[in-house]
């Protein structure tokens, strides 16, 4: 429904009543500093507090990116919302009457929020009824079952435990009959189901135990039923409703927030009732997922509350848990990848899940032992090499494969040498010699792994216009720019890219060997009296950003050795001789040298990521996906990844910012400078 034009005088209301700081704690982990709060700021890639919000103003601003408004404002900006959707949510929340400039369209709009409104009010009195009907005779087995947990009478009310009667229409007819609620919005609610044949009603819960799920404002959204005999399921959830959204909701989370930002960590469980007994225990920074794979929605939620962003996966140990486990890695690697989320597996030892774990052992062991739970990563190698007899040819190679394949997928280069090194360690058991084969082994496995798609066969045409030009300008500043040499050199083994044009595979090659000779000097400083005639120009080239030119040199003697060696390959001279002279245009990339390095080097990225999509996609449209079911997802998932760097690397990496440029000094005054510089000398 489009939202119709709000009233001035719902506008107003609203900015009267609303809360700064209230909304904002919801996506930034605030902390008290005097009158104000301060965080980081989610507008820009803040690496300490320079974000502040003032309860007394109703105003936060940002003294870094220079972000500031109001709560309205604060929520277009964070959720890409219009100003009336903004406004529309505020007054929701706090109970602002809505008024619009339509009164047809104020009475639609009125219907949709009077029916969440009752959504909520019958929920909240269904909690009551069901924590009543826990203290009846009736409920007398789910009593006992809570008090077996050891979930004393505070723990019970605070989570607001109930019981669902076991007839059939004992809510129905508590709801409907005798506090006369519509039946169509009791089965909205989710509380009652129709029965298939279409005459009457009956109790979605019944003879279960009552667990009450609520929003982050503390008010009940559903429910979670569990059977007290062999009836299955054993955990019934509400169905989706206006109100709940089991994909986006995390037990508990209202509870926890504030413990979250406390502890600057957020755990996550798989029931109900791990979560309960933790916060039981003292332990208030944990949630529950509801009977599904924790999503990136989920995900982000909780992040909103860690400066760290350090999430504990605490799943049971056994088969389910691990999945459970390797679905949530799944679903977040790419945040993890790139830094936005510190994720971590947690296996109890005895296998036991965090309730089972209390009834043995103090919280405060519980505690010690999220101190030192394992990165996502490395508890992956745990479960590869558990249990493994590495004596055993079979079991090793099988070992090897798997970690090839884990590593494989890391981007950084630097990462990838750390965890080879570690798997070399784990697999050569101490023998060193083993160890320095294994680890060259894994370097060159781990290497063919990331080499999907990189044949010249997913190659289109227009991926070599571009990576011609783009490898040139790499490798002109690496010829005529000495200093900028470590620099490209970082920045190639970073992206893990290599020269994919074979005239510009071939000079690279000379040139590392040029290199790794070191039989001679590649530099010398050419003065203006050293040079030929006519070459002043090539002078010019050294400019500000070369991190130690004090005056003009130029690296010339590495063009001189490749110009020699490449007189023996009379086929590659034409092509490389442009790489070797410099005209107008290519003078003026070299004043830009750091800003060429970052665009160019995407640009060769980008080409590659294109090149292994249409690899996997080849490969998931000609596979069974029906009897390979978990290789058409991994295939899938590679596609979704390519395609998501891909636009990164299209919205951030290959465009250049007006920031940017300004660092950059104007060419004719950086001439003008220059010569005036020399003739000084």
């Amino acid at each position: 429904m489009e939202v119709p034009r709000l009233h001035p005088d719902t506008i107003e209301d609203v900015k009267q009543r609303v809360d700064i700081v209230d909304v904002i704690s919801e996506h930034v982990v605030l902390r008290k500093r005097g009158k104000d709060f301060t965080g980081l700021c989610p507008f820009h890639d803040d690496k300490s507090p320079s974000f502040t919000v003032s309860p007394g103003k109703q105003f936060y601003y940002c003294f870094s990116c220079g972000a500031g408004g109001n709560a309205i404002k604060f929520l277009m900006e964070i959720g890409k919302r219009s100003f009336s959707d903004a406004v529309l949510d505020l007054a929701k929340r706090y109970q602002v009457p809505i008024k619009t400039l339509e009164p047809e369209q104020r009475q639609a709009l009125q219907r949709q929020i009077s029916l969440r409104e009752q959504l909520y009010e019958v929920l909240a009195l269904t909690a009551k009824f069901y924590e009543h009907a826990l203290r009846q005779p009736d409920g007398k087995v789910a009593l006992t079952y809570l008090q077996s947990r050891q979930f004393s009478q505070e723990t019970i009310q605070q989570f607001q435990l109930g019981y669902a009667p076991l007839g059939w229409q004992t809510l129905y007819g508590y709801l409907i009959e005798q506090k006369h609620y519509p039946v169509e919005l009791v089965e909205k609610a989710g509380l009652i189901v129709s029965r298939s044949e279409g005459k009457g009603y009956y109790d979605r819960f019944r003879d279960r135990l009552i667990i009450p799920i609520h929003d982050l404002q503390g008010r009940v959204i559903g429910f979670g039923g569990r059977a007290l005999g062999d009836e299955q399921p054993k955990y019934l959830n509400s169905p989706e409703s206006e109100l709940f959204d089991k994909g986006k909701t995390l037990y508990a989370l209202d509870k926890a927030r504030g413990a979250i930002a406390k502890a600057d960590q957020a755990v996550v469980v798989e029931g109900y009732f791990d979560a309960i007994a933790l916060h039981a225990a003292g332990i208030g920074n944990v949630v529950a997922s509801l009977g599904t794979a924790l999503s990136k929605y989920q995900v982000r939620q909780l992040l909103r509350y860690t400066e760290s962003k350090q999430i504990v996966l605490n799943f049971d140990a056994d088969t389910a848990g691990h999945k459970a486990a390797e679905r949530v890695i799944g679903e977040v690697a790419d945040l993890a990848y790139q830094g936005e989320v510190q994720l971590r597996v947690l296996n109890l030892p005895s296998g036991k899940d965090p309730d089972e774990f209390l009834k043995t052992h103090p919280a405060a062991e519980y505690q010690d032992l999220l101190q030192t739970v394992p990165l996502w990563l490395d508890w992956q190698i745990q479960q590869v090499l558990e249990g493994v007899d590495l004596s055993q040819s079979d079991q090793f190679q099988q070992s090897i494969q798997a970690i090839v394949k884990l590593l494989g997928n890391l981007p950084n280069a630097t990462l990838r040498t750390h965890y080879i090194h570690r798997c070399a360690e784990l697999l050569g058991q101490n023998n060193s010699h083993l160890t320095l084969q294994l680890e060259s082994d894994l370097r060159t496995q781990v290497r063919g792994q990331r080499w999907h798609g990189r044949s010249q066969k997913w190659v289109r045409p227009g991926d070599r216009t571009l990576l011609e030009e783009s490898e040139a300008q790499i490798l002109r500043l690496y010829l005529h720019l000495g200093d900028y040499r470590t620099l490209i050199k970082a920045a190639l083994e970073e992206r893990d890219l290599d020269f994919s044009m074979a005239h510009h595979r071939f000079l690279w090659q000379q040139i590392l060997h040029i290199e790794a000779e070191g039989d001679r000097p590649l530099t010398r400083t050419l003065t203006q009296e050293s040079l030929p005639e006519g070459e002043l120009g090539d002078l010019r080239l050294e400019q500000h950003h070369a991190p130690h030119a004090s005056q003009p040199n130029l690296q010339f003697d590495l063009i001189l050795e490749l110009q020699d060696r490449c007189t023996d390959f009379p086929n590659k001279l034409p092509a490389l001789y442009p790489l070797f002279q410099l005209d107008e245009k290519t003078q003026r990339d070299m004043l830009r040298a750091p800003l060429v390095v970052r665009a160019s080097t995407a640009c060769m990225e980008r080409v590659m990521c294109e090149k292994r999509c249409r690899h996997f996609l080849n490969l998931w449209e000609k596979m069974d996906s029906p009897a390979s079911p978990e290789l058409a997802q991994y295939y899938w998932q590679q596609i979704c990844a390519e395609k998501q760097r891909i636009a990164e690397l299209d919205q951030q990496q290959r465009q250049i910012t007006f920031a940017d440029l300004a660092q950059i000094p104007w060419v004719g005054e950086y001439y003008e400078a220059l010569e005036t510089s020399q003739s000084s000398h």
